[in-house]
């Protein structure tokens, strides 16, 4: 399933596609209905199971949008998709995807945040000695290439781990099985139960948001030209998938998960059921700030946390208009 996408991003073609001149592509369908195509960061999931409830349910189309789900997957770039004009909206999977495109100057705001942890996690053998996360300063740990500049500088400033540790990883599990000193980075709505399957043996997870780790995920990307011409669009999409995930995760998911496994035939039910319950039991999507704000809020001070984070370890200067990167502007109640 999914780890953390690397932000590959034409700026040049992202920058012109986005400024001011260009047709808006979110257009009427019919008297009150608004097109609007939605780009996921990864096929069809439980991760999703919000906007496909919302859809499914017809919360979208109460609120006069006429929404398009598209599916995401390998190679597949969300903000290349605004750029080329083939989306209106999209998912930003992680903050540095989003304050990157703040640093690069990109016309393009997350707008609200679904996941108020980021599902990332970093996974272990049990019976190691390795309890809690400073206890892997040492042993080998499998990332992905874009994990490097993303949770790994604040897992190195905070434990004091060192690049001398990081080994590939290539999304196999395979690695990690053979060495019982390594740890390798997962969602912890997937690997920790594909690694059960496959091995046999439940395996010590940490999940990041719950040590310290700052950063929103999955938030809902849109261009500055959306923003400033369709705003009632904006905020009613995001009205509606926050209702998704409430109906999703607490309701009957059913209706979501049909429309799911049709966009993605490969998913089972036993996978969208334990993914679901972790998003529960971890408090993904309704824990930190959406406890008092609903289900998407974001707070500057959090973004401050996150931006100060990232900028003392050198990965942004500290100059940098982090505000840029998102607006408040749809998430009050």
């Amino acid at each position: 399933m999914k780890a953390l996408r690397s932000l590959v991003v034409a700026l040049a073609v992202l920058v012109a596609a986005c400024s001011p001149g260009k047709a808006d592509k979110a257009t009427p369908s019919g008297p009150q209905r608004t097109v609007i195509r939605f780009a996921t960061d990864w096929r069809a999931q439980a991760e999703h199971g919000g906007f496909y409830e919302a859809l499914a349910n017809g919360e979208y189309a109460k609120r006069g949008l006429d929404v398009r789900i598209i599916q995401g997957g390998p190679g597949v770039n969300v903000p290349q998709l605004l750029a080329a004009g083939s989306a209106d909206l999209g998912i930003g999977s992680n903050a540095f995807v989003v304050m990157n495109l703040a640093q690069e100057g990109v016309p393009v705001k997350a707008v609200s945040a679904t996941f108020q942890k980021d599902p990332q996690v970093l996974i272990a053998h049990p019976g190691t000695g390795v309890d809690m996360l400073a206890d892997l300063k040492g042993h080998p740990i499998l990332l992905g290439d874009a994990s490097i500049t993303a949770f790994w500088v604040w897992l190195k400033a905070k434990y004091g781990f060192t690049d001398a540790q990081v080994r590939k990883y290539t999304f196999n599990n395979g690695p990690f099985l053979a060495d019982r000193r390594s740890a390798q980075q997962g969602y912890v709505t997937s690997e920790p139960y594909t690694i059960e399957k496959q091995a046999g043996f439940k395996p010590v997870v940490f999940l990041l948001a719950d040590n310290g780790y700052p950063g929103y995920a999955t938030m809902i990307l849109a261009p500055d030209k959306l923003i400033d011409n369709q705003p009632g669009a904006v905020k009613a999409f995001i009205q509606a998938t926050a209702q998704g995930w409430k109906d999703y995760l607490h309701g009957d998911p059913r209706p979501a998960d049909a429309l799911i496994k049709k966009d993605n035939p490969e998913m089972t039910q036993d996978v969208l059921d334990q993914a679901r319950e972790k998003l529960k039991g971890y408090a993904i999507v309704d824990g930190g700030d959406a406890t008092s704000g609903g289900v998407g809020t974001m707070t500057d001070a959090r973004w401050k946390t996150f931006f100060d984070m990232a900028s003392s370890q050198g990965v942004y200067p500290k100059t940098l208009d982090y505000r840029k990167a998102y607006t408040l502007q749809f998430l009050t109640q």
